[in-house]
């Protein structure tokens, strides 16, 4: 066999580049257990707005549960997500599932802040010597804001645009079938007839503003409304804000 002197083989130029970026992702977050309930809770989302959910990367979330669920019991879940159309990408939770993970091809994801149970804590009864108050942090400089991302041109069907780490700005329509994210607030300048999900990476505060309220599902902080619920609004088809109250999307008008 003779080497190939193609010089193309030698070329320095970069084929491919490393880059850190984010995706927006679903999650579900599981609160007990139950694979008859769970399956029927989900076909029920699902019926609400089935082209959102279609083959959707989704991570399974155990932060929540109180006692951790059987290996079993997690396989069947995802089982369930994936006969549903779902796409099961990760599984959130401690280091006791990276085998399970790693089995289900799946990524494992650090648990949320504040939601991994400590398996070493000391008994409830046992007593800790008071530890000297910490001297105050000193206070972190503001960030710099972010000039987010500005759209002058509709967004037709199938087209997505992520305003990451700022706020979404669209001077026209938003189409049905197209998909709006941003890690801010949005602002549509003209009907919103697609998907736009604000706050994508957990910002409460985060908010969507458009001219008419046609949308096909809104979102903020992973909380969301479909055209369902939506139509029934005294606001559809006019201009309209929708902000986080708890766990609760409030409409109103602009």
């Amino acid at each position: 066999m003779t080497a190939d002197t193609n010089p193309d083989l030698f070329d320095n130029d970069p084929v491919f580049q490393l880059k850190g970026g984010m995706v927006a992702m679903t999650q579900i977050e599981l609160l007990r257990g139950g694979s008859d309930q769970f399956e029927r809770q989900l076909a029920e989302k699902i019926e609400q707005a089935p082209n959102f959910f279609t083959d959707t990367p989704v991570v399974l979330g155990l932060d929540r549960l109180e006692q951790s669920p059987a290996a079993d019991d997690i396989r069947l879940l995802l089982d369930i997500c994936r006969r549903h159309g779902l796409q099961p990408v990760g599984l959130r939770g401690g280091e006791q599932w990276r085998s399970l993970a790693s089995e289900c091809a799946t990524l494992l994801l650090p648990p949320g802040r504040g939601r991994e149970r400590d398996s070493d804590s000391a008994p409830a009864n046992s007593r800790s010597e008071p530890q000297p108050a910490a001297a105050p942090a000193p206070s972190p400089e503001a960030a710099p804001a972010s000039a987010g991302k500005l759209v002058n041109q509709p967004i037709r069907s199938g087209q997505q645009v992520y305003a990451p780490a700022g706020d979404l700005v669209v001077h026209s329509a938003v189409s049905a079938g197209a998909e709006v994210l941003s890690d801010g607030h949005i602002h549509v300048y003209g009907p919103l007839r697609g998907r736009a999900l604000a706050g994508v990476r957990g910002n409460a505060e985060a908010r969507i503003f458009c001219q008419s309220l046609e949308a096909e599902l809104i979102s903020i902080a992973g909380q969301y409304k479909v055209a369902e619920d939506l139509r029934r609004d005294p606001l559809w088809k006019q201009p309209a804000q929708i902000w986080l109250d708890g766990d609760s999307l409030k409409i109103t008008a602009l």
